[in-house]
């Protein structure tokens, strides 16, 4: 493999000369230039990138760490993520958490050991443990979908969404309104979610049966669940549900299906996270449309503004959403 040392001889120049011509950077003649130039492409060099990174500190490397690297949401947020670090000459490194909270930790350290220069990632919740080993980083960190005073965050106004989703239900004449959520641990869809959809029933006085409320995790079997013990619990049966993700309110809606139920008819089905699967199913499913590819986007922005050295700690980017009201209610 040719060096820089044999370029140099073959151009009959200085390795600095080299060097500079490789990182376009600093006073090189044009005669020098072309001579260098002619060299590189008649060898095939290929620069070092271990070996340009302990020069210049860098390695143009940025670890995302994703609570599931298998859904659309994760695919979406890294879309927009790597739109604005490839043109800027940046590459990802993805870890998957799987949901395991404790796994994020471990990721940053694994990313930390690798040199990374700075970490996005996509919280499942918030544990003073997490925040702590982020604060001992001393390298860029950007938190997606969570937030956390001593971080800078990439958020969506999670509260406002849901309390739009059940104002609309609402709106539509829908008085009776259960709601199928997940863990609170899970400050963002857990907490924040379940908080607007009560705050709409109340602004409204209208009542919630405890056997309404109901938690899940993240697939469609749990919400196809949760549906059930609502309809077989329930002293008195909803005339609509709100559940905090496409995927709960799909099992949601499989189950009314398939127990005879009619949709919106009988159970109106309301999600959110505006899946792609949300426009194909039928009845078509309203829900939350989160701009995920600009949650991305603007991740890595500031990312990149922490790497120059632009930004502090503590700032928070919400990211717009939209209503999208479809067949199911």
């Amino acid at each position: 493999m040719i060096t820089i040392k044999e370029i140099a001889e073959r151009a009959n120049v200085s390795r600095t000369t080299v060097s500079r011509v490789l990182n376009n950077s600093g006073y090189v003649s044009e005669d020098a230039r072309k001579r260098v130039l002619h060299v590189i492409e008649e060898t095939g060099y290929v620069p070092s990138a271990h070996a340009k990174s302990l020069r210049t500190k860098k390695t143009k490397v940025i670890g995302v760490i994703l609570p599931k690297i298998s859904t659309e949401t994760s695919s979406r947020l890294v879309n927009g993520i790597d739109d604005v670090l490839a043109r800027e000459g940046y590459q990802i490194l993805l870890a998957n958490t799987n949901l395991h909270a404790e796994k994020e930790i471990e990721y940053i350290r694994l990313l930390k050991s690798r040199n990374v220069d700075g970490m996005i990632l996509s919280a499942t919740n918030v544990q003073p443990e997490l925040i702590q080993e982020i604060c001992q980083l001393k390298i860029p960190f950007i938190m997606v979908g969570q937030q956390a005073e001593e971080l800078t965050s990439v958020i969506f106004d999670e509260y406002q969404a849901a309390r739009d989703m059940a104002g609309l239900l609402i709106k539509k004449g829908y008085e009776k309104i259960a709601f199928i959520g997940v863990d609170e641990a899970d400050r963002a869809v857990g907490y924040l979610r379940k908080k607007g959809y009560l705050d709409a029933m109340k602004e409204h006085q209208l009542p919630v049966e405890e056997s309404w409320l109901q938690k899940g995790i993240f697939d469609i079997d749990s919400g196809s669940e949760c549906m059930k013990r609502i309809m077989e619990s329930a002293d008195s049966k909803p005339q609509a549900v709100l559940a905090v993700t496409d995927r709960l309110a799909i099992g949601a809606l499989q189950y009314l299906r398939q127990n005879g139920y009619s949709v919106p008819d009988d159970v109106a089905i309301a999600g959110m996270g505006g899946s792609e699967l949300s426009k194909y199913i039928t009845p078509g499913l309203t829900t939350i449309d989160f701009s995920f590819e600009d949650a991305g986007r603007e991740a890595a922005l500031l990312i990149l503004q922490k790497i120059k050295g632009e930004h502090g700690t503590g700032i928070n980017r919400k990211v717009r959403y939209r209503l999208v009201e479809r067949e199911s209610i």
